[in-house]
């Protein structure tokens, strides 16, 4: 994967060596919009992932959120898979929104094996949890509480990659940070209105909490959906936000690599988010 920028400029690194330390890619790759913009004219669903991976080596994979993948899909996920790309799949929402962690043990185990026949192609697994309002009655205590056994049976299970996000900033504190630093789990960080903008991350060591650090753009979704439903094409000028990201994970490269993946829903087409973000990392900006 190459970048731009300068390579002969005294002291400029060398974007080569700087973007192998960066996994970039998309939330999912299967979108008909895509076809034109992205993909070349006529390309069919079944051929999209390896047009996909002609442009990025790694892909975060949404559809295991809405349900285990079969074990026909992964395996050929595997088989067609070049050297070196990754995928980064989402626990399925049964275990993180529908059972919130509790008896869910038969499906973590199935979730898991399943996964785990992705070999070497298998990254970061991504634990997402939704917002939590007042309604609910779940404070940053009792999700640690939760939180906590789950993370063993994980380990028992010869877990490994796990990552956590969290849509309150409330929660970015000691008793989760804690946690997931106890576990070398990274706590996952998000472009969303309800959390903080990546220039106020700067500097916050504390949330670097594993060995590696992990970034979704996910954008403004019931916002973006007032003006765009169809994903061709950006329709928001977010450049401030991904120069914001570009100084944070240039940041955070020298002790840890960085996966970072954009959603349609950031400015409305998510191949130009994360290209965008690529050249401000490479360039400095």
């Amino acid at each position: 994967m190459a970048g731009g920028g300068d390579r002969g400029g005294r002291g400029a690194p060398d974007p080569d060596k700087l973007l192998a330390r960066v996994h970039l890619g998309t939330a999912g790759w299967s979108y008909k919009d895509w076809v034109g913009p992205f993909y070349p004219d006529g390309t069919p669903a079944a051929g999209m992932l390896e047009r996909y991976m002609e442009r990025y080596r790694a892909v975060e994979l949404d559809s295991s959120f809405y349900g285990i993948p079969p074990k026909r899909n992964v395996e050929a996920w595997r088989r067609k898979a070049r050297p070196g790309f990754a995928f980064a799949p989402k626990f399925p929402q049964v275990i993180t929104h529908e059972k919130f962690l509790v008896d869910c043990d038969e499906e973590l185990e199935v979730f898991l094996g399943r996964m785990a026949l992705l070999g070497d192609a298998l990254g970061p697994l991504v634990l997402q949890f939704p917002y939590f309002n007042k309604k609910s009655g779940v404070e940053v205590m009792g999700f640690v509480g939760r939180l906590k056994p789950f993370l063993e049976r994980f380990e028992a299970l010869g877990g490994r990659g796990l990552c956590v996000e969290v849509r309150n900033k409330t929660f970015w504190k000691p008793p989760l940070l804690d946690l997931l630093r106890a576990h070398g789990v990274p706590l996952v960080v998000i472009d969303h209105p309800w959390m903080p903008p990546p220039d106020q991350l700067l500097g916050r060591d504390d949330l670097l909490t594993g060995g590696l650090a992990y970034v979704r753009l996910l954008g403004d979704r019931y916002g973006i959906e007032k003006i765009t439903k169809t994903w061709e094409r950006p329709v928001l000028d977010l450049g401030w936000r991904l120069d914001g990201w570009a100084r944070w994970i240039r940041e955070v490269l020298p002790t840890r690599e960085v996966w970072a993946f954009a959603n349609n829903h950031f400015a409305g087409f998510a191949p130009a988010s994360i290209d965008d973000l690529r050249d401000r990392i490479v360039s400095g900006r």
